[in-house]
């Protein structure tokens, strides 16, 4: 980075907030010196937990706030009373430019319904979408969405195809990433109208993208494509069906290695590839999903992340921030040449009040 790069921080969201926040930002900052924060939270909280870590030393403003968004809190009743809270105040900071994005976990829906609300979404994008990096055989892909919208049509899935695209080329470093459709099947006949339509339509976009057809789900771990595309429904399921296959797998090589002396030593010669093994699916190591189409860089760490995990969703804000995923998607999508259905009046995002902001997030509550 050239000069300061400002992330803001809700301290207080999180299963184990404000704690693996405020150390997740030691962490970040001794892999990056010039970063500083903007920190929203409860200060007598907060200003103790600073004094432990030396590094975050003259590089943390904290804000106080002792207003904050329960986990269980419905996406509706955020948008009424959130905009005070370390939540919304964490993404009224990158509203107002006071930093370049904001690192939050915890409530998903209140999220969702806050960022949308403050930061409205990108001319040309209809609804945001939840993307993050999945890790795969090749090493990563990215796959959106993953839960932000539960039922899609055609635009919204050329548009997922789009800043997934972007996102690929900011934060995988891939010039022209390939894309492919999640389907119950390869075949042009396979699926809804909506995909159908949407195949139609990215194989004659003119964007940097190699753009695939379809991939089933089997493709998803051994990495295809490098980028994913479905809609939300589809997408969650997916992603925590994969997830929990992680997990049994690892306690079913866990208790096979430790049955006998022999599968002991075993384990001992190949501890240096099970360590890797361990790594490559440790969901801290990719902890860091992005509230795509917003005008603004939001964050989603997960609630239950360690403070290893959080340190990866700030440097994923980072990669984002430094390599102009927000600018990479609108060129994208000036340079999108389907049939005029992204051609949109750029004033409509500042018409929409909040109830019908309420009614587009209702799935997700």
């Amino acid at each position: 980075m050239t000069g300061e790069l400002v992330i803001s921080l809700d301290a207080m969201g999180g299963d184990n907030a404000p704690d693996i926040v405020i150390e997740g930002a030691s962490i970040a900052r001794e892999r990056t010196p010039n970063l500083r924060f903007l920190i929203f939270g409860d200060e007598t909280r907060i200003v103790p937990l600073l004094t432990r870590y030396p590094i975050l030393k003259g590089c943390c403003e904290v804000r106080h706030t002792d207003k904050t968004i329960s986990a269980d809190e419905k996406p509706s009743q955020a948008l009424r009373r959130g905009r005070d809270s370390s939540m919304g105040q964490s993404i009224q900071a990158v509203k107002d430019g006071e930093s370049c994005a904001a690192v939050l976990a915890g409530n998903t829906g209140a999220q969702m319904a806050l960022a949308k609300f403050i930061l409205r979404t990108m001319p040309g994008i209809d609804r945001p979408a939840l993307a993050s990096l999945i890790p795969t055989n090749r090493g990563e892909s990215v796959m959106l969405d993953l839960g932000a919208n539960v039922e899609c049509d055609e635009n919204n899935l050329v548009q997922f195809a789009i800043m997934g695209a972007a996102f690929a080329r900011s934060v995988l470093g891939v010039a022209k990433p390939t894309v492919a459709i999640l389907n119950v099947g390869v075949e042009e006949l396979k699926g809804s109208d909506a995909i159908k339509e949407a195949d139609r339509m990215l194989r004659e976009a003119n964007i940097p993208m190699d753009y695939k057809g379809f991939t089933e789900g089997h493709g998803l771990g051994s990495g295809e494509v490098d980028v994913v595309v479905t809609d939300g429904f589809t997408g969650n399921i997916a992603l925590k069906t994969a997830e929990g296959t992680a997990k049994m797998i690892a306690n079913l090589l866990k208790r096979t290695l430790n049955e006998s002396i022999v599968s002991k030593v075993g384990a001992l010669f190949a501890s240096a590839s099970l360590q890797s093994l361990k790594n490559h699916l440790d969901p801290n190591n990719h902890n860091g999903a992005v509230f795509m189409g917003l005008n603004g860089l939001v964050i989603k760490s997960h609630g239950g992340a360690s403070s290893k995990g959080f340190a990866s969703a700030i440097i994923a804000a980072i990669d984002m921030a430094e390599n102009d995923l927000a600018g990479k998607i609108t060129r994208d999508l000036m340079n999108f040449n389907s049939s005029g259905s992204n051609d949109i009046d750029e004033n409509v995002n500042e018409k929409k009040d909040e109830t019908v902001i309420e009614m587009n997030i209702k799935e997700i509550q």
